[in-house]
């Protein structure tokens, strides 16, 4: 009689695969294709000025856990400084937020998003690097936004302008 439960995923240090997403380095340590579309998880390193701009997502949950460093994470909510050892939670429902690394070291965050999802938007509009790499954020010219707002749309999120949030 064959063994059917699931087993236990695993990624070494050095594995998974790492994205350039608008300037930022993320790395992919368990996509929704593993988890049965339960969840996913995401490493990200953010430089310095890095960090997505205002956006929502009203169908999916997400988390961010500061390992080092910190971000300023802004919602309609009010403003929230996220330092090491810091938990942030996004909650379903939509709320428009984002976070930008204001100090002038690397902040690291590992994310998870529930259901998953979100990491397939990454996978689209990102560019693969090397684990710590970072490449220049794309330049946000209106052919440039028009389509980030279409890819977004199609992974459930809506994309402010990024004066939106003050």
């Amino acid at each position: 009689m064959e063994n059917k439960r699931p087993i236990p995923i695993t990624l070494g240090g050095q594995e998974g695969q790492n994205l350039s997403v608008i300037g930022d380095t993320y790395r992919i340590l368990v996509a929704g294709k593993e988890t049965g579309g339960a969840f996913a998880a995401i490493d990200m390193l953010i430089p310095t000025g890095g960090g997505p701009g205002p956006h929502a997502h009203p169908d999916f949950e997400e988390t961010f856990y500061v390992i080092d460093g910190e971000v300023e994470v802004k919602s309609e909510a009010g403003t929230y400084i996220a330092t090491k050892g810091s938990y942030v939670v996004i909650p379903k429902g939509g709320i428009v937020h984002c976070f930008k690394n204001k100090n002038s070291k690397t902040a690291h965050l590992l994310c998870t998003v529930v259901p998953s999802g979100l990491e397939e938007m990454f996978l689209e509009i990102g560019k693969p690097v090397d684990l710590g790499e970072f490449l220049p954020p794309p330049p946000m010219d209106p052919e440039s936004i028009k389509q980030l707002i279409a890819i977004a749309g199609k992974y459930g999120q809506k994309v402010f302008p990024p004066d939106y949030l003050g």
